[in-house]
C-alpha cells in the first residue's frame, strides 16, 4: 500500500516537473529582449513595467489590456503614453498588484512613460508637457482613534 502511494506521488510530482518545463521554454522563446524597466505607483496599485521591441501591445497580468481594463476611460488611461507619443515599436509586458481598476490604469501609465524615459531620456520634457511622469499622490487618510473615521466623528449625545 505505501509502495502505491510513493508512485502516485512521484507520478504527480514527475507532471508537474513536466508542465512547468513546457511553460518555461515556451514562454522564452516567444519574447525579445528588456529595453528598459519602470514603476509606476497610484494610491495602494503597483505597475511593474518591461518594454521591449514590437508592435505597441499592452500585457497586463497575462491579458491583453483591453480584455484587463473593463471600460474605456481605463483603457484609455493605460494606453495614454502610447498615444500622446507615437509610440508603436514597442510592446509593455505588465505586472500591476493591489487598489481597484482605475488605480491600476494610473499606474500602468506611470510606469510605462518612466520606462520609455528611463530608455530615451530625450523625451523627458514632452512627457512632462502631457503631465505623464506626474505623480498623483494622494492616498486614503488613515483612521484616528477615538473617532469614527480619518476625519468623521462619534454622533455627539448631549446626556
Amino acid at each position: 500500500m505505501e509502495k502505491t502511494k510513493e508512485t502516485k506521488k512521484t507520478q504527480k510530482t514527475e507532471a508537474k516537473e513536466a508542465k512547468v518545463g513546457k511553460k518555461t521554454k515556451k514562454a522564452g522563446a516567444k519574447k525579445s529582449q528588456v529595453i528598459s524597466h519602470g514603476v509606476g505607483r497610484r494610491k495602494r496599485a503597483v505597475a511593474r513595467v518591461w518594454l521591449r521591441r514590437g508592435k505597441g501591445d499592452i500585457v497586463v497580468n497575462g491579458r491583453n489590456f483591453k480584455e484587463y481594463f473593463d471600460t474605456d476611460i481605463n483603457r484609455q488611461e493605460a494606453h495614454l503614453t502610447f498615444n500622446v507619443m507615437k509610440v508603436v515599436n514597442y510592446d509593455a509586458d505588465v505586472n500591476v498588484y493591489g487598489g481597484g481598476v482605475n488605480s491600476q490604469a494610473e499606474a500602468v501609465k506611470l510606469g510605462i512613460a518612466r520606462a520609455l524615459v528611463e530608455h530615451n531620456p530625450d523625451i523627458k520634457p514632452d512627457m512632462r508637457k502631457w503631465r505623464l511622469l506626474t505623480v498623483d499622490s494622494r492616498v486614503k487618510e488613515r483612521k484616528k482613534y477615538g473617532q469614527r473615521g480619518a476625519r468623521r466623528k462619534f454622533q455627539f449625545t448631549k446626556r
